[in-house]
């Protein structure tokens, strides 16, 4: 089965990241989208930890120590930027300032529920961060991850099973195999992987998914 790498993942995120919209990334895969942002786009990456204004990752040999996001990566800062205390980092998240946050996650429903803090599992070490204060403070929520676990089971569900980070709170799903827009009316695929079918596609999802419209499969 035809796959997006997460190279390709992060790019395409970042296509769907607008001028000037204020974006948090959050821990592990959603940071590679900030090395797909176009130089010429203004975006200004916030993260938790108390930064604005950060830049792709720093050139080997060239990382600052000092200089970190929310995931203990080292980042770089651009002309502008800015660090601060996490408490006023969390007023920004918490007050409706940041237009997109981009999250890892456990299970997405077919209603937009987020979970991704904890699994449920005895041995699992919950770590929930700032990603309750970003699913309900962000204008959007999009998140991105792989589409099915290690075990072949899918993280896209009709509903969610581990405990919710937030509710109804995301707007796009972007995965290894499609991208899925959270609609009234169910998810919406809106891009898929080449060479993969919508039957393909729902075989591997666990929630019910609306195909692509004629126009956008002539689009795609």
């Amino acid at each position: 089965m035809s796959r997006y790498s997460r190279e390709q993942m992060a790019e395409r995120v970042a296509q769907d990241i607008p001028e000037g919209a204020y974006v948090n990334l959050g821990i592990g895969l959603p940071t590679k989208v900030a090395n797909f942002l176009p130089p010429e786009r203004e975006v200004f990456l916030h993260s938790e930890n108390g930064l604005l204004g950060m830049g792709p990752a720093p050139a080997p040999g060239e990382e600052d120590e000092d200089l970190i996001n929310a995931g203990k990566q080292p980042v770089t800062l651009l002309t502008g930027g800015s660090y601060f205390h996490h408490a006023d980092s969390f007023a920004m998240m918490r007050g409706g300032h940041l237009d997109i946050c981009v999250l890892g996650a456990f299970q997405v429903s077919g209603s937009g529920d987020l979970a991704n803090w904890h699994t449920g599992a005895p041995d699992a070490i919950p770590a929930v961060g700032g990603a309750m204060d970003l699913a309900i403070g962000a204008k959007q929520v999009f998140v991105m991850m792989e589409h099915q676990t290690k075990t072949g089971e899918s993280k896209i569900v009709e509903q969610c099973t581990y405990p919710l980070t937030g509710i109804g709170c995301v707007s796009r799903i972007y995965t290894d195999l499609a991208v899925l827009d959270v609609t009234p009316q169910g998810l919406q695929v809106r891009e898929m992987a080449p060479g993969l079918t919508f039957k393909d596609l729902q075989a591997v999802t666990a929630a019910r998914l609306l195909p692509l419209s004629k126009e956008q499969g002539a689009q795609a």
